[in-house]
């Protein structure tokens, strides 16, 4: 993952109060690693609270305000988890309109855990396979999306996952999709 693939793309990472840190953590040094440049966008505005299940984390900078973040300055978004985080998110109608306007364009998005209430609350799912954490699968499956209890499932320009134990799998799917809008970029280039 180290050899620069995702040099030059901007990752929004979609958080706030309640995130599951590793979730955060653990696929932003994987972009990282990859050379991409991984901002954290919320609607809060100095620092986010991470959480290790259902203990404090750490304190996390913001990097820019939903209010102020424009999709168009992404090329893709990473959803982390955690139950707070997602719940508090569903109902935010920037973040609503973030992940709406992201996937209108195609832009990758890679979600772990409960992330996808999100995508659900954002009307997204619907024809969509993908995985969660199992208490979410009925908001999915309801949402007319297609929900299997997988490590990590690809659909067009989403990864999921289920929770920390998947992260590997998912750091490495997330990774080869997000490179593929570097592909897709130079190609376009090229044309």
């Amino acid at each position: 993952m180290g050899n620069g693939n995702l040099q030059g793309l901007r990752i929004a990472i979609l958080v706030t109060d309640g995130f599951e840190q590793v979730e955060l953590e653990k696929p932003r040094a994987a972009l990282d690693e990859a050379g991409a440049d991984t901002i954290v966008v919320s609607p809060k505005d100095k620092t986010v609270l991470g959480m290790n299940h259902i203990d404090k984390g750490d304190e996390f900078i913001v990097d820019q305000q939903i209010e102020h973040a424009d999709p168009d300055d992404f090329d893709a978004v990473l959803l982390p988890g955690g139950v707070v985080n997602a719940d508090t998110l569903r109902m935010d109608a920037a973040a609503r309109r973030f992940v709406q306007a992201c996937q209108a364009s195609g832009r990758p998005i890679a979600v772990i855990c409960h992330g996808p209430w999100l995508l659900v609350s954002a009307g997204l799912v619907k024809g969509r396979h993908l995985t969660s954490y199992h208490t979410v699968q009925d908001d999915i499956r309801n949402a007319g999306g297609i929900w299997t209890d997988e490590q990590m499932v690809l659909d067009k320009n989403w990864v999921s996952s289920r929770k920390p134990d998947d992260i590997p799998a998912f750091n490495k799917a997330m990774i080869n999709l997000f490179a593929k809008i570097k592909e897709k970029s130079k190609s376009a280039g090229r044309s």
